[in-house]
């Protein structure tokens, strides 16, 4: 008499993590080492799993000797399965990363997952955006294509699985450069998604380590407990500069992108830009303006030439500095205060260093929060325009930003 066949149920999992690594560019070798730790993660907690997708030349690893190209596959209880090889992909295209997202909805539903986070790794430029790819000429990808990619992403997953049609992405960890910025905030928030965990400062590689994917896995139904472990699980992580140990970035933060707290930060912002649009038509309160911009250190306090985000502020800082400023009109002051109470409210954790080392012991006591886009000089708009625009983006446009820096500049 034959024996039934058993039936085997996948087991359910906690969080379906997506690693997307552009390494097509001089971060291959450096940023690799968040593969390693995903492989140990995944060993480790059977609640974790994740899908990968990795454009790299390296030697160690599952594709040919010293040939760049796309490495796809999932890991799950430490094990790499169903590896695919394919032509190298452009890490910059919106297309190729919304294939990427589908296809970790795909995977968090095969998995049962509760919980869907993206950690996309490579260079970041701030409002600019990210993945500074050799395949795209060397220009990133603008922060309102990401956030397209990943709504791209969640509708193609819904087409293709009616059933799971509800899914979304939980939370983008963007494990690059200067991407915790209040415009990452609001592209991300408008396309359905819940949190941002990133940095205001230039990150040292390999960045965040993947481990925070069991800090959202022991935290589901407790945002600020879970933002607090991720922020703490990141700036306690070292990495070494020869004989020396530094935290990925200065600063960190995880951010909740509520609409409702979005919107309020896109309207005090947007009140605020319009007082100073009025106020900069007196020269007296120009010039306030400009001296409280420039009290606000911008990110990359580091003397290395060439660096050109020193205009990204922080807001919830620069705002206060303003609100306080009595050489300012009442109407501005209050909106200052108010687009500071609003952006504060966005964060749910953060950390930073009052000396950190390989930036010249620069202070970041006031880094606590996104970054806002302030120049107060011509140069400092868009410097490093067309292949980063930090203006031609939807959350500046809404804010009325490059006509409030035209302004004061």
């Amino acid at each position: 008499m034959p024996l039934p066949i058993a039936s085997i149920t996948p087991q359910k999992r906690s969080v379906e993590f997506g690693i997307y690594r552009d390494g097509d560019n001089n971060l291959d070798e450096a940023q690799a080492p968040v593969l390693d730790q995903a492989k140990a993660v995944s060993e480790a907690d059977a609640r974790i799993a994740f899908h990968v997708e990795d454009t790299t030349a390296r030697d160690d690893h599952v594709g040919p000797e010293g040939l760049l190209r796309t490495e796809d596959y999932t890991l799950v209880d430490g094990q790499q399965r169903d590896i695919e090889l394919h032509h190298p992909q452009d890490m910059a295209d919106r297309t190729t990363l919304a294939r990427f997202v589908a296809k970790t909805l795909d995977e968090a539903e095969s998995h049962h997952s509760a919980t869907t986070w993206l950690d996309l790794v490579d260079h970041g430029g701030g409002d600019g955006g990210a993945f500074q790819t050799n395949l795209s000429g060397g220009h990133v990808m603008r922060e309102d294509d990401i956030a397209g990619a990943i709504a791209d992403g969640v509708q193609l997953h819904a087409r293709e699985h009616p059933e799971d049609g509800d899914r979304q992405v939980t939370g983008v960890l963007l494990n690059a450069c200067l991407m915790a910025t209040c415009g990452v905030e609001s592209a991300l928030s408008h396309v359905g998604v819940r949190y941002l965990a990133a940095s205001p400062e230039t990150m040292i590689a390999p960045g965040a380590p993947t481990s925070v994917a069991e800090d959202i896995a022991d935290h589901q139904d407790d945002p600020d407990a879970m933002a607090k472990s991720i922020v703490r699980d990141t700036m306690s992580t070292h990495y070494g500069i020869g004989e020396e140990r530094f935290a990925p970035a200065a600063a960190f933060d995880v951010f909740d992108l509520q609409p409702q707290k979005i919107a309020a930060m896109e309207q005090s912002i947007k009140q605020l830009n319009q007082e100073i649009i009025v106020a900069a038509k007196d020269p007296a309160m120009k010039s306030a303006i400009k001296a409280d911009g420039r009290q606000t250190e911008g990110m990359t306090r580091s003397q290395e030439p060439g660096l050109p985000w020193h205009a990204d502020r922080p807001a919830e800082a620069l705002y206060r500095t303003l609100s306080a400023d009595t050489r300012l009109s009442s109407s501005l002051r209050t909106a200052a205060s108010d687009a500071a109470k609003a952006v504060k409210a966005t964060v749910l954790a953060h950390a930073e260093s009052r000396d950190f080392a390989p930036f010249d012991d620069a202070n970041y006591r006031d880094a606590a929060g996104p970054t806002i886009h302030f120049p107060t000089t011509k140069g400092q708009i868009d410097p490093w325009a067309p292949v980063v625009s930090e203006t031609k983006n939807v959350f500046a446009q809404t804010v009325d930003a490059l006509k409030a820096e035209r302004a004061l500049a």
